[in-house]
C-alpha cells in the first residue's frame, strides 16, 4: 500500500508538471491543502481564487483570507453570477452543476487572460462516491483534480495538513449555503442570507459542526452527534428560538439524527436510486 508520504510526493510531482495553475479555493480543508501545496511547488505561478457569491458564507471568506495570509500565497476573488441563471434558481438535482459551471467558466476566462495553463480544484477520492454534479462541470471544463490523481483520501489530506502545521487540518466539512435549501425549493439570495445569519449565530454559541436547513416557515437545525447533548436543553431551545424567530421562521426544530453530510441528497437517492 502506498504511504501517505509517497502520495504527497506524487501530488507535488503532478503540480510541477502543470507549470502554472489557478486553484479553485474555498478555504475548506481540501482546497486549502491544495492551495498550500501548489504554492509550495509553483510559487508565484499559482493563484488561489475564491468565488465572490451570495452562496458563500461570510465566515468562510474570512477563514479563507486568514489562511492565505498565514501561508503567504496569493488569493483573489472572482465574481460569479449563478443567481442570474434560472436553472440554478429552480434548485433541482443539477443545481451544483450550474454553480460549478459558472465558477469554472469565470476561472477559465481568468486563466486565458493571464496565460495560466490549468485550473485545478480540491476534489478527493472520497468525494467520488457521493452525488456531486459539480464534478461533471469540472470534466466539461477540463479542470484538473490533483488530489484524486495522487490517490489522496479526505483522512490523508487532513493528516498531511496536520503534519504541515496547517490550521485547516481539522476544519469541519463545509458547503455552499444553497446546499441548505431542499431540492425543489427555489434558491434566492434572501433565503441563503437568512441561513448565513442563522449559522453565524449558532457558531457564536460555540457549536462547531452543524447545518441550518431551510424548509420555508420551518428551520431544521442539524448539530453534530457529539454536540447534541449540549443542544438538547431547555436553555438552548430558548436560544435557538430567539435566533430563528426574528429571521422569519414560524417553527424552530432540532433534527434528532444530528448533522450528517449530504442529508438532503437522501431525497434524491430515495426517488431516483443512487447516482
Amino acid at each position: 500500500m502506498e504511504s501517505v508520504e509517497a502520495k504527497e510526493r506524487k501530488l507535488f510531482a503532478i503540480l510541477a508538471e502543470l507549470r502554472s495553475v489557478i486553484v479553485a479555493y474555498s478555504g475548506g480543508a481540501d482546497s486549502a491543502y491544495l492551495a498550500w501545496a501548489a504554492h509550495r511547488v509553483l510559487g508565484e505561478n499559482s493563484t488561489a481564487v475564491t468565488a465572490d457569491s451570495a452562496s458563500f458564507p461570510e465566515s468562510h471568506k474570512r477563514d479563507a483570507e486568514e489562511f492565505a495570509r498565514a501561508c503567504g500565497f496569493r488569493q483573489e476573488y472572482v465574481e460569479t453570477r449563478e443567481f442570474d441563471n434560472p436553472d440554478y434558481l429552480k434548485n433541482d438535482r443539477n443545481r451544483c452543476f450550474h454553480c460549478k459551471d459558472e465558477l469554472f467558466t469565470r476561472l477559465d476566462e481568468l486563466a486565458r487572460e493571464r496565460g495560466v495553463a490549468h485550473v485545478i480544484y480540491g476534489v478527493n477520492l472520497d468525494d467520488l462516491g457521493d452525488y456531486r454534479p459539480g464534478q461533471r462541470a469540472a470534466k466539461l471544463h477540463d479542470v484538473k483534480a490533483p488530489l484524486v490523481d495522487a490517490g489522496l483520501s479526505k483522512a490523508e489530506i487532513r493528516e498531511l495538513s496536520r503534519r504541515a502545521g496547517l490550521a485547516t487540518w481539522d476544519r469541519p466539512a463545509s458547503a455552499c449555503l444553497s446546499s441548505r435549501i431542499p431540492y425543489g425549493t427555489p434558491v434566492t439570495i434572501e433565503n441563503v442570507k437568512t441561513v448565513d445569519r442563522g449559522e453565524d449565530a449558532i457558531r457564536a454559541l460555540g457549536f462547531r459542526q452543524f447545518r441550518v436547513r431551510y424548509h420555508g416557515e420551518i428551520v431544521r437545525i442539524e448539530i453534530a452527534p457529539e454536540e447534541l447533548d449540549r443542544a438538547m436543553t431547555a436553555d438552548m431551545a430558548r436560544r435557538f428560538t430567539a435566533i430563528f424567530k426574528p429571521l422569519g421562521f414560524h417553527y424552530v426544530t432540532l433534527d434528532l439524527e444530528g448533522y450528517r453530510q449530504g442529508s438532503l441528497n437522501a431525497v434524491l437517492q430515495s426517488a431516483h436510486g443512487p447516482d
